[in-house]
């Protein structure tokens, strides 16, 4: 077989740009995904988070691990990642978020050219197809639907409260380049009469509609790249498995990796394009050398305060909630409403750890039930969770090759508190989070704090519970980052630095990490790297 353009991963970056290469019908495009089709009830189903993202099965989900973390303990960290079309965006808890305007404006400042705010806003609104219509800084005729939350829990507004109550500022918009404030967030969730409530992923909005008409656009599942083909120093096609057998797809334009930024870099190890000492001592043949490949990797470290709660208008595990649980299928079947379609993390809050600072640095994520190791450990009745991260860490860890077998998980080792700077920020971050959560308008919902937190816990008390609780809340990045100095991978077009034929799309490429959830912008990316391709300038599309 031979396309024009082979996309591999067919996550929220290669779904998006597969759709859009092949709105052109004068190319070819095939998409490589290894996991299946993402259109079944659990991933329409807002609710069905609570069935893959544990990772039990692997359904829908690779369910990584990471080496041992010496700052969380000696902890393995757990990373759960999309594996089906849609990807991430087929698992997550479908929050649209941005981020804030100085995160691009410092990429650009990084060398980045055409990647700071007001250059990637114009591919932000045209994926956009936001429920509260069209505005200077929303679109409304785009493939991604963008929903108000269809039933928001009153525990949600009670946070929301309290939190204005302690002077934060109450905020109705995330995205619009300032986020600092609380509210409720916005979801990718679809707002019209026939899906209304389903989980609108990146392949529901992309290529789901149009991946079985098209014939310039062939997607092949359950097909696992697991090397680039070369032909000296360009990229000329991709060896998979696909129902145990080895094949090749050939590219006469260009091969684009939409992996992740975990199977992104190990594919190209994998290929023999990185560091020699990360890829000769697996036996491996140097193509090119390339420092910056898996280096560069960020996230964001969520850690978590948590109540028991008497109040059960919340998930949870117990008689009343089941029993409630019926008519929440029937509203949710019937309009798409109901807690069958709550994002989890109804409550968002974005907040300084420290007034004198310029931008806020952390996140809260309220929860309306009770989480305990990405939902790994249950426990029976009703509570509610806040999840806090630093959103600009400075610890940097890597992504490598434990193994020659592509069929592997690659090793990943975010080196979480690496950097105290990164710690210090999270024990503030928690005093000010308990503080909310300790407010007045949230009396009625606690009864039993879960984890042992209690009243004036010294720095090194609060730092014991963040370094034997804390792990990621699912936002890698930079593995193959953009940028112009010698540790970049790709250049500011996307492309292989010293290679041809060979880009890298997804959120691997950002340089570093933004003030926010990652879905939204890696579909600005792929967005944006279609006009690359085709050689359509940013200047244009924001006429």
């Amino acid at each position: 077989m031979e396309f024009d353009y082979v996309i591999v991963g067919g996550g929220s970056a290669g779904a998006t740009l597969a759709s859009r290469l092949s709105e052109r019908p004068d190319v070819s495009v095939c998409l490589l995904e290894a996991g299946g089709r993402g259109d079944s009830i659990l991933v329409r189903l807002p609710a069905g988070v609570v069935a893959m993202m544990p990772g039990y099965g692997k359904i829908n989900n690779w369910a990584f691990q990471t080496v041992p973390q010496p700052g969380l303990n000696g902890r393995r960290g757990y990373q759960p990642r999309g594996r089906a079309l849609g990807g991430s965006s087929a698992i997550n808890a479908m929050l649209y978020v941005r981020g804030h305007r100085s995160d691009y404006d410092q990429w650009a400042d990084l060398g980045c050219d055409g990647w700071d705010w007001d250059s990637v806003l114009p591919y932000f609104k045209r994926a956009e197809n936001n429920e509260r219509g069209a505005d200077e800084f929303h679109g409304a005729a785009g493939p991604l639907h963008v929903s108000n939350q269809k039933s928001p829990r009153p525990i949600t507004s009670a946070f929301v409260e309290a939190a204005t109550r302690l002077q934060f500022r109450r905020r109705h918009d995330f995205n619009d380049g300032e986020n600092e404030g609380f509210g409720h967030y916005q979801v990718t969730q679809f707002h019209d009469a026939k899906r209304n409530g389903e989980r609108c992923s990146a392949a529901a909005a992309y290529l789901h509609p149009v991946m079985d008409s098209r014939k310039n656009l062939t997607v092949l599942t359950g097909a696992q790249a697991t090397r680039i083909l070369f032909d000296g120093k360009r990229a000329v096609g991709v060896r998979y498995r696909q129902a145990k057998e080895d094949r090749q797809v050939r590219a006469r334009r260009e091969v684009i990796l939409c992996g992740g930024a975990f199977n992104s870099p190990q594919l190209l190890q994998l290929s023999g394009v990185g560091r020699p000492e990360d890829i000769t001592r697996h036996g491996i043949a140097m193509v090119h050398e390339l420092p910056g490949v898996g280096q560069n990797l960020q996230d964001h470290l969520d850690f978590i305060l948590g109540w028991k709660s008497k109040d059960a208008d919340n998930f949870g595990i117990g008689l009343r909630g089941t029993v409630n649980l019926l008519g929440h299928i029937r509203a949710w079947r019937k309009d798409g409403t109901g807690m069958l379609a709550t994002p989890f993390a109804e409550g968002a809050g974005f907040l300084k750890s420290d007034p004198s600072i310029d931008v806020a640095d952390l996140q809260l994520h309220f929860v309306i039930s009770i989480v305990d190791d990405h939902a790994r450990k249950l426990h029976p009745g009703y509570g509610f969770s806040c999840h806090l991260c630093a959103l600009r860490p400075y610890s940097r860890g890597e992504v490598f090759l434990q193994s020659p077998d592509p069929l592997a998980a690659p090793g990943i080792d975010p080196k979480f508190l690496s950097d105290n700077r990164d710690l210090q920020t999270m024990i503030r971050g928690a005093r000010i989070t308990r503080e909310i959560l300790l407010s007045e308008p949230m009396a009625k919902y606690r009864h039993k704090e879960l984890f042992g937190v209690q009243d004036d816990l010294t720095d090194k008390q609060w730092e014991e519970h963040i370094r034997a609780r804390a792990d990621t809340i699912y936002h890698p990045v930079g593995t193959c980052k953009m940028g112009v100095d010698d540790m970049s991978v790709v250049d500011p077009e996307l492309r292989v630095r010293g290679l041809d034929g060979l880009r890298v799309v997804d959120a691997s490429v950002m340089p570093t990490l933004i003030g926010g959830n990652t879905n939204a912008p890696t579909i600005m990316i792929a967005e944006k790297a279609a006009d690359l391709i085709a050689g359509v300038r940013a200047e244009k599309q924001a006429a």
